[in-house]
């Protein structure tokens, strides 16, 4: 006879998967516990449940300061969680992304990392432009900056070793409000914030502290009209085009998207799925653009994905790269990968209770 199971615990948020996670539950008679892991007795309440569940974000900034740790802490006990280590190490870490890629030989463009003035000054006076610029944090094209010439390049070297750069810019905040103001997208309110946004902050980006002492740039891969975001969970793989924004080289944060399954090239898939083997993440969102020779090359990696941007999406690939029509629920996917490992550890253990010494 099968063991019960006991609740999982979804922390409880009003953005992200929680809703998508709960909808599931709910709609598949799964036991769970909404959770606020921001409280000082998160490891009792947790005593109870089967796993957490916690969809934490770059912009949140108590999620900044003690997602990671929280969940790591309780993997290393023995308690699966979501995202786990392997999944969520790396997210919104640039410079961690780049040793991992390098690391497992995952084809990327080539990537630059300085902690010195000098070696980053001589780096620039020698080497061939356009190189993009990027801090090690950001989400939706923010901190990535097209770098043309030796002059620019030692401005932003310079700038990095002195005051460093902000987490948040206002200025790059307020050119795509007004840009999404000016299609229709948002209100009037939207470019009103991001004016007020010069005098405070968000506090994330207060908490984070500037951005310094580091410089990173990465090759420029020209004649990409959209970048092909992957996304691999549980064997299956889901995908959207993103198309560049007008008169930028960016795709993230355009709005502008392609679903059907003719737009991609099989070649990501495949590859999205080989690394996933290598890199083992429960979720896998893997960004490519194409070499001159049409090879696809991963830009950056994450677990997190804005949800409603997916829906859309009219199937998924599996493991085989069999296309499978219709519509699917990812986050069901996770849910279910999750429940798959708890019921792979031993059925009368309490496996995070009864570890104490």
């Amino acid at each position: 006879m099968e063991t019960k199971i006991k609740p999982l615990a979804i922390h409880d948020s009003s953005s992200g998967f929680p809703a998508r996670w709960i909808g599931y539950c709910e709609e598949k008679n799964i036991p769970f516990r909404r959770v606020n892991c921001y409280s000082d007795n998160i490891i009792d309440q947790l005593a109870e449940c089967s796993a957490l569940m916690w969809h934490h974000h770059q912009g949140n900034p108590v999620d900044f300061l003690v997602a990671k740790q929280i969940l790591f802490a309780l993997e290393h006990a023995g308690f699966p969680v979501f995202p786990n280590f392997k999944t969520g190490w790396h997210f919104d870490d640039k410079l961690g992304q780049k040793y991992l890629l390098e690391s497992l030989n995952i084809p990327t463009p080539n990537a630059y990392a300085f902690f010195s003035r000098a070696e980053a000054l001589a780096w620039a006076a020698e080497t061939l432009y356009p190189k993009v610029f990027k801090l090690r944090c950001g989400a939706g094209s923010a901190n990535v900056i097209l770098v043309r010439d030796l002059k620019y390049a030692r401005r932003l070297i310079e700038r990095a070793f002195d005051r460093g750069f902000p987490a948040y810019s206002p200025w790059a905040s307020l050119k795509e409000r007004w840009r999404k103001f000016r299609q229709g997208k948002t209100g009037i309110w939207e470019p009103i914030k991001g004016v007020l946004r010069f005098f405070q902050s968000p506090p994330y980006s207060r908490i984070r502290g500037p951005e310094q002492s580091y410089a990173y740039f990465q090759d420029f891969v020209p004649n990409n009209e959209s970048d092909t975001r992957i996304i691999v969970i549980d064997h299956k793989a889901f995908a959207l085009k993103r198309y560049v924004r007008d008169n930028d080289f960016r795709a993230s944060g355009s709005g502008k998207f392609g679903y059907e399954p003719e737009l991609f090239d099989q070649k990501c898939v495949e590859l999205a799925f080989q690394i996933t083997d290598r890199i083992q993440p429960q979720v896998g969102v893997y960004d490519f653009v194409f070499d001159a020779k049409k090879q696809p090359l991963l830009l950056e990696i994450s677990y997190g994905f804005l949800a409603e941007g997916y829906d859309a999406c009219p199937g998924y690939w599996d493991r085989s790269l069999v296309w499978h029509s219709g519509k699917f629920n990812p986050y069901g996917w996770m849910v279910e990968s999750l429940l798959l490992q708890i019921r792979s550890l031993t059925s009368d253990e309490s496996n995070f209770q009864d570890r104490s010494v």
